[in-house]
């Protein structure tokens, strides 16, 4: 084996990858914004179909497309031609990704698609080829060079394929206005899901709270902090609040009088505090703003009674 250097070949890679996105953006004419239209004016769905490596992008594009607002699916053109065809409507618009544009399996389709009435996206590398002549709409994804010295494996043609992709994901969900909430409602189990969807009474700690009189003593205050687990007590139902930080404080500021104090003499007044069914987002929002790791959470929004029912941390939305 010849001496290589290997860190100078995956920046040659990287580089060239690099140039042929670049070269994307020269490519892109009315055909881009027109296929946008058309996706967003249609009553069915986007069918997104390649095979091959084009196959592996496109699933990738199909979930970007999904997770963002589109309603689509993706299809191998090898199991339509034997009966998944049957699941396109003639109101749907097949996405058809092959770089050569001349992809047989793909090219099979045409007849059907041309006779149940759907338009056509071709993504390929040949605006000449029998795919991007029998499109409606043609993205030109053509690369000045695959990353392959062989010129064999796909590689930047498939980084452009997926590039074009996020391109078009992109540019309809900001036709749509898709917004953060958007997002969440189809990912309900990730992290931005779990914050915009679930309520502060889900996720705060309700039960055994930490709470003390404001003529408890310290001894007492230190006992129901630390029994608590919470870093903190709650004086007078929610009159004040003490940390673990202030109870450091006040024993530095005056060791000799310390134990002798009250949680009313040391408690900071008038606490942060969030209704029970206020979204985590905001709690975070609250808690981010103000600095402080904790919020009592209240009952309701306003009106008296309103007991505190709990309290939310910063650790609880992680």
């Amino acid at each position: 084996m010849s001496q290589i250097n290997i860190q100078q070949i995956a920046k040659d890679v990287i580089q060239i990858e690099a140039e042929a996105v670049q070269h994307l953006a020269h490519l892109l004419d009315a055909q881009f914004e027109q296929s946008v239209k058309a996706i967003l004016n249609t009553q069915g769905r986007l069918v997104i179909c390649g095979m091959g490596k084009s196959g592996l992008i496109g699933k990738k594009i199909m979930a970007t497309l999904a997770s963002t607002g589109t309603p689509c699916f993706f299809m191998h053109p090898g199991e339509a031609f034997h009966g998944d065809l049957g699941m396109v409507a003639p109101d749907d618009i097949f996405l058809a990704l092959s770089n050569s544009g001349e992809t047989d399996e793909v090219i099979k389709l045409i007849p059907f698609l041309k006779d149940n009435g759907n338009r056509i996206i071709a993504m390929t590398g040949r605006p000449d080829s029998t795919l991007a002549q029998n499109a409606d709409f043609h993205l030109n994804i053509a690369v000045p060079k695959e990353a392959c010295p062989l010129q064999l494996a796909p590689t930047s043609s498939t980084t452009a394929t997926l590039v074009m992709g996020d391109a078009l994901a992109v540019a309809l969900m900001q036709a749509r206005d898709f917004q953060p909430q958007d997002f969440a409602r189809f990912h309900p189990g990730g992290s931005l899901g779990r914050k915009l969807l679930t309520r502060v009474k889900h996720e705060m700690t309700a039960g055994a709270l930490p709470f003390v009189d404001g003529e408890a003593p310290m001894i007492e205050v230190v006992h129901t902090m630390t029994d608590g687990r919470l870093g903190m007590c709650i004086v007078n139902q929610g009159e004040g609040v003490i940390t673990d930080g202030d109870l450091r404080r006040e024993m530095e500021a005056d060791p000799q009088t310390f134990m002798q104090k009250t949680a009313a003499e040391i408690m900071s007044a008038n606490p942060q505090w969030i209704h029970q069914e206020a979204r985590l987002t905001e709690a975070e929002e609250r808690m981010t703003g103000k600095k402080i790791t904790s919020l009592l959470v209240r009952q309701s929004e306003s009106g008296q009674p309103n007991p505190v029912v709990g309290v939310i941390q910063i650790y609880d939305l992680a």
